[in-house]
Formats: structure tokens, C-alpha cells, sequence
């Protein structure tokens, strides 16, 4: 120390502590001359003693104008060494890089006054020390200080042409750094990294696309940043990294893709977008790198499909259809199961347009990995249960469509038609909302007769009475009424002489038997009129309830409509069609006479011709009625073509009538007995709960005079006190 205070003057060292500037100043010129000498006559020994001088005594002490002065002494110095300043500078720059920290924000000014000069001079030689003076940048950057930050930003600029244009710069070792700084929040901070990670891509002989993982996720969360200069320099690089990544024939797709499925969620508009363009980019460019992350990249453009901004539905549609057209191997690293999970949580999504794409790929699943997706069949099958209650149609006929493509294995087929009923009988709004659809769409795209004949099978067993019942009355009017199942319709109108619908008939029959409505009309179609009036003869006063006029009303509007356009034209020879007849006339009969559909059957009745009966037949008519005595032929049977027969024992085509009539009257005693357990059920809490009883179930509301069914008496069929 002593002789450094020899070398130097202490008239030097007093005005470098001065607190004038300019006496500073001229101290620290006279103190360049003084190290030019030393380094001039090679005595590096001094030069060495001078600067531990400088930073001790100076840089490092407690007052102000001493840092300040130690500070310019430090930058003289390195100036008076010109070119020999190199292996002196791990003594000047620590000085001088930990007097960015300093309280007085003057002192903080002249350490970056201080690098700049000495930076300018000693230029390459400075890079060793590159990762300190960037992290004290960083820092400088969002100095509270204006001044400073100008100082900062005039040495930043020079940083950066001396790292551009030398050869001995790492980048290996300045990403770890770059990686924890990219976490700021400071906008200032920010500004100052995107500057940096810009002018190092810039720079051929470094490779920032290679390291792009370790700082994508800090420039894709500035894109939410509040100044919209953040934003727009963040987006500059980001477009700038993925047009090179278009270029570049190798590029490490999986880590980034990690990332890119996190910020494709952000809750920030801007940072989606410009995630999902990545990663529609990706798609196209990985394809077969990214098919470890499908599912993971799928589980995010699902719901972008559906997002409020339209750019984002469009780049994400165009994803979803670059992602499906990949033909992966499941045999490799394409999980099926994975994204067969995505899709089901995504069929819960609020969106149907979102629901909608879930669907189409587990479709596009089925169709292509069948035996791997009916692996993990119990994990997506309640789901797609659940589903078919969607209020969108398209959604459901979606969801019918995977599952009559996994009904086509006879087992698969069983349990859909199973659960379906199940689901019917918990859920009763299903089958009001959504029953006709689903039925009339599986009978579509499984074979109307073999779905016909499952549930037949199903419901005929069906322990729940009232709801089997409810069901039948569903089925048979999807029956009647649908143009998906004209071709059943047909096969059972030949069912007298073709043993295929005869089956058919059969196969319904027992199932039908819930239903007394449903059974007539299965009767009429299959044009099995004779069992038709006999199944009308066999109700008794509990069957002829509200429900079952309800639903005879719904039959008499039924043979007005082209379906029964064959009933009507086999009218006009009431004398081969005497059965008809006469079941027409017994549902007539049983109909309130006040009834609009009373009216219209009696209508339809009275334009029968008399003229196709013959002569006998018109005598033997009584007055007022001129089918009475034609009614009477209880007799004798007709045929498939109308001609009267003698009664065989009700065995018609290998049909037992007989045994099937009482196959029915068995089903009905077996509801009656529910209605009555029920109606004392209710009226039992009634009585604890001291409330009115309800209408009985087997009342007719009254109107217009129509006055209830007498419990008392148990009238013949038709036999209404009108």
C-alpha cells in the first residue's frame, strides 16, 4: 500500500475523493498517465498495487465521493493500460460490478460509466465476465433512477456489440442465468431480456433455436404482459423463432410441446392464439415426433374449438383435422387409452361444439384401433350413455353412431340395449325427450327387426311393470309412425303367410302384452283382426282407464294417416273383412261418445258400402244396424284374404291365438294387481297424513256430462253410462 501512495500523488488522491466532478475528474486523467507510465516501463507489480489501491481505499468505502472517485480511477486505469489491460481485469470489474448495488444512485451511474469505458476498451477480453454484467444489467434495467437506467441502457448496447462480434462467448453457460431471469415480472426487466434473446438469435455462430425450451415459456408469458410494447416484442421474437424452426431440419419438438399445451389453456386471448399457431405448426412439422403428446395437445384444442374468439376456432379446427389425419401405431408410443380419456372428460364440456369433436374422434378411433378402444369399452361406456341425454340432436346421433359401431359384436350389442333400457327406466325425461330419436337412429344403423326383437326380449322380463308398459306404448308408436321402420311394418302386415313375420309378430307379442293399445295395435297391422276384436272383448273395468283412452285416442288418429291406408280400402268390402269390423266397432264402443275421437271412427264407419255384402247378409241385417248379424259370426275366422273360415281352434299360420290371448290376460291381471297395491299404498298416506285422497288412477276425468266409471258395477265392454 505504501507504495502505491508513493507512485501516486496525494494531491491525486485527494481531488479523486473531491466532491466537485470536475477536480474528479482531472484526477482521474492525471491518474491514466500515471498506470500509461507503469504499463509503459512493464512494471504490472505497481499497476496491480495501484488498483488494490483504488478499490480498498476508494471503490469500497463508506463515503460517496470516494466510490465515485475510486470508480473513474478504476476506468482511468484501465485506459492508461490499453492493451495490457486484460490480465488486470480481475481486479477492476468485480470493483465495479458490485458498485451496481449501491444505495447512492450517483455511484450506481458511474459503475456504468465505468464498465462502459472500460468494456470499450478492453472489448472481447470482457466476455468472461458476461454472465455478471448481464445479471447486473438485468437489475440496472428497472432501476428507480432514471439517469441510471439510461447509463445502463448506453452500456447494455455496448455489451451487446461486444458479444456479437467475438468468438468466446457461451451460450451454454448463459442460458442457466437467462432461464431463472425470463420469471421477472418487471416490465423493464422483460424489455431488456426479449432485447437480448432477439440480438443473440441474430447471431449465426449461436444457437438459440437449440435452446428455445429453456426460455419459450417466459416469452409466451410476456403475451399477457399489460404494455402492449412487451407484447408486440415478445410476439416479434416468438414469430421469428417459429418461421426457423419451420427451416431447421432437427428441432426438439417434445419439450417445447410440454409447454405449448400449458399456455394453449392460458386464460389470456392473445397468448392462446398464438399457442394453438404453434402448435398447428408443430402438428404439420413434428407429426410422428409429437404422437407421444396426442393426447395432451388434443385435451387443449378441444376446447379452443369452442372459443369465444374466432381466430382460435378456426386455427384450432385446422389442428384437430391435421391431428386426426395422423396415422399412429398403438404398438409404439400412441396411447390410445390416454386419449380415449381426453375425449370423455371433454364430453362434459359446456360447448357442444367441443362435445361434438370428442365424439368424432373416438369414432375415428373405433374405426381405426376397434380392438384396442373396446379394451377400455367400461371406461367411456357410461359416458356415452350419459350423453345420449344431450340437448343437442347432432350430439346424439353422434354418440348412436359409436355406439351401434360397437353394437356390431352380438355381446356388445346385448349390453347396449340393456343399459339403454336401464337408463330409460331411471331417467323417464330420456325416454320422453330423446326415445324416439335414439330408437329410430339404432334401428337405422343396426337393423330395425333385431333391435325390435332385443327390446322385445328385454321388456318382456322387465320387473318394473309401469315402466315396461310406459316403454311399449313408446315403442309401438315409433312403430307406427316411423319411416325408418316401414320395412318392419311390412314384414309384419305378411305376417299370416310369411313365416318371417310371423316370427316377428311373436317375438313382439310378449312384450306388447304390457300395453292392451299396444297389442290391438300390433293386431291391425299384422292384420290379425279376429285376435284383435278378442283382445277388445277381454278388458275388463280396471283396464278402460284415462291412460288406456289417451292412448286409443292416439290409434283412432292413426288410421286416418297413410300408415293404415290399408285398413280404410279393406273397408270397402266389409263382408271379407267382417273381423275388422267388428274390432273397429268394439274400440268404437269403448270410446265416451262426447269424444272427438268417437266422432271420427263413427265418421269413418259410416261410409262402409253396404253393397259388398250379399243378399243374405243385407236380409238377415237387423234394422238400424245392418252389420249386427255380421258382427254375430264369432264363429268362424278370416283369412289373410278376407275369406270367412270355420273356427280351427284359434291356430291360424302355427299361431296359437288362444294361448297368446291368455298370455295377455295373464300381463293385465298382473298390472291390475299393481294398480290396486299402489292405489292403497296412496290411500294408506293419505289417511296418516289426513289428506284428501287422490283421483283413483282407473277414473275418467269428467266433461261436458260424462260422468266416472261405477266401481260398484262391473259393466260389459262399451257399456259407458254416457
Amino acid at each position: 500500500m505504501a507504495d502505491a501512495l508513493f507512485v501516486i500523488p496525494a494531491s491525486v488522491l485527494r481531488n479523486l475523493s473531491d466532491k466537485l466532478y470536475e477536480k474528479r475528474k482531472n484526477a482521474a486523467l492525471e491518474f491514466e498517465g500515471i498506470v500509461k507510465q507503469l504499463a509503459s516501463s512493464g512494471d504490472h507489480e505497481k499497476i496491480s498495487l495501484v488498483i488494490n489501491l483504488l478499490t480498498t481505499e476508494f471503490v469500497y468505502s463508506p463515503q460517496a465521493n470516494h466510490r465515485k472517485g475510486g470508480l473513474i480511477g478504476l476506468a482511468a486505469a484501465t485506459v492508461g493500460l490499453t492493451s495490457e489491460a486484460a490480465q488486470h481485469l480481475e481486479q477492476i470489474v468485480p470493483p465495479v460490478l458490485n458498485s451496481f448495488s449501491d444505495q447512492d444512485s450517483r455511484v450506481r451511474y458511474y459503475a456504468c460509466e465505468a464498465l462502459y469505458n472500460i468494456a470499450k476498451i478492453v472489448r472481447g477480453d470482457f466476455i468472461i465476465f458476461f454472465n455478471q454484467i448481464f445479471d447486473a444489467l438485468c437489475k440496472l434495467s428497472a432501476d428507480s433512477d432514471g439517469n441510471v437506467q439510461s447509463a445502463a441502457h448506453l452500456l447494455d448496447r455496448l455489451v451487446k456489440d461486444i458479444v456479437t462480434e467475438s468468438d468466446q462467448f457461451s451460450i451454454e453457460e448463459f442460458i442457466p442465468l437467462l432461464r431463472e431471469r425470463m420469471n421477472v415480472l418487471n416490465p423493464y426487466v422483460r424489455q431488456f431480456l426479449v432485447g437480448w434473446i432477439t440480438v443473440l438469435d441474430s447471431v449465426p455462430d449461436i444457437d438459440m433455436l437449440g435452446f428455445l425450451p429453456d426460455f419459450l415459456d417466459g416469452l409466451f408469458n410476456m403475451l399477457s404482459d399489460s404494455s402492449h410494447e412487451i407484447r408486440q416484442q415478445a410476439d416479434s421474437a416468438l414469430s421469428e423463432f417459429l418461421q426457423e424452426i419451420k427451416n431447421s431440419p432437427s428441432v426438439d419438438y417434445s419439450r417445447m410441446a410440454e409447454i405449448l399445451v400449458q399456455r394453449a389453456a392460458s386464460p389470456d386471448e392473445f397468448t392462446r392464439l398464438t399457442a394453438i399457431t404453434w402448435i398447428n405448426e408443430f402438428v404439420k412439422l413434428g407429426r410422428d415426433q409429437l404422437v407421444p403428446y396426442y393426447a395432451d395437445i388434443l385435451g387443449v384444442i378441444l376446447p379452443c374449438i369452442s372459443d369465444k374468439e374466432e381466430k382460435i376456432r378456426v386455427v384450432a379446427r385446422e389442428t384437430n383435422e391435421e391431428l386426426r389425419a395422423i396415422k399412429a401405431d398403438p404398438a409404439e408410443t400412441f396411447d390410445v387409452g390416454a386419449i380415449l380419456s381426453i375425449t370423455r372428460r371433454q364430453l362434459d364440456s359446456e360447448w357442444e361444439a367441443t362435445r361434438i369433436e370428442a365424439l368424432h374422434w373416438i369414432s375415428t378411433l373405433l374405426n381405426r384401433y376397434r380392438a384396442e378402444v373396446l379394451c377400455f369399452l367400461n371406461d367411456i361406456f357410461d359416458t356415452l350413455l350419459k350423453a345420449l341425454s344431450d340437448s343437442s340432436d347432432e350430439v346424439v346421433l353422434l354418440v348412436l353412431d359409436i355406439h351401434a359401431c360397437i353394437a356390431q359384436d352380438p355381446l356388445n350389442f346385448r349390453q347396449l340395449v340393456v343399459f339403454l333400457v336401464y337408463n330409460f327406466r331411471v331417467d323417464h325425461s330420456l325416454l320422453e325427450r330423446r326415445g324416439a330419436l335414439i330408437i329410430r337412429r339404432l334401428c337405422v344403423l343396426l337393423d330395425a327387426e333385431r333391435v325390435y326383437r332385443e327390446l322385445s326380449t328385454i321388456l318382456e322380463g322387465e320387473a318394473d311393470l309401469d315402466f315396461a308398459c310406459i316403454m311399449v306404448q313408446a315403442l309401438n308408436l315409433i312403430l307406427l309412425t316411423s319411416s325408418e321402420l316401414s320395412e318392419l311394418r311390412g314384414l309384419l302386415k305378411q305376417s299370416l303367410v310369411n313365416a318371417a313375420g310371423k316370427d316377428l309378430f311373436v317375438s313382439l307379442y310378449a312384450s306388447w302384452c304390457h300395453s292392451p293399445m299396444a297389442i290391438i295395435s300390433l293386431c291391425l297391422l299384422a292384420q290379425m283382426y279376429q285376435h284383435a276384436s278378442a283382445v277388445t272383448q277381454s278388458l275388463v273395468e280396471e283396464d278402460i282407464n284415462a291412460k288406456f283412452l289417451v292412448q286409443l285416442d292416439k290409434l283412432i288418429r292413426l288410421l286416418e294417416t297413410p300408415i293404415f291406408a290399408y285398413i280404410r280400402l279393406q273397408l270397402l268390402e266389409p263382408g271379407r273383412y267382417i273381423w275388422l269390423l267388428k274390432a273397429l266397432y268394439g274400440l268404437l264402443m269403448l270410446l265416451p261418445q262426447k269424444s272427438s275421437a268417437f266422432k271420427r271412427l263413427r265418421t269413418r264407419l259410416k261410409t262402409v258400402p253396404l253393397c259388398s255384402f250379399n243378399g243374405d247378409q243385407i236380409k238377415q241385417a237387423s234394422s238400424g244396424n245392418p252389420y249386427s248379424q255380421i258382427l254375430c259370426h264369432s264363429g268362424s275366422q278370416i283369412s289373410e284374404d278376407g275369406d270367412i273360415t270355420q273356427d280351427n281352434g284359434n291356430l291360424q299360420n302355427g299361431i296359437n291365438f288362444a294361448s297368446r290371448l291368455q298370455q295377455f290376460e295373464q300381463m293385465q291381471r298382473q298390472h291390475r294387481m299393481l294398480a290396486k297395491s299402489q292405489a292403497q299404498s296412496r290411500i294408506s298416506s293419505a289417511s296418516l297424513s289426513k289428506v284428501e285422497p287422490k283421483a283413483e288412477p282407473w277414473r275418467i276425468p269428467t266433461s261436458e256430462g260424462n260422468r266416472p266409471l261405477s266401481r260398484s258395477s262391473r259393466r260389459g265392454v262399451g257399456q259407458f253410462q254416457i
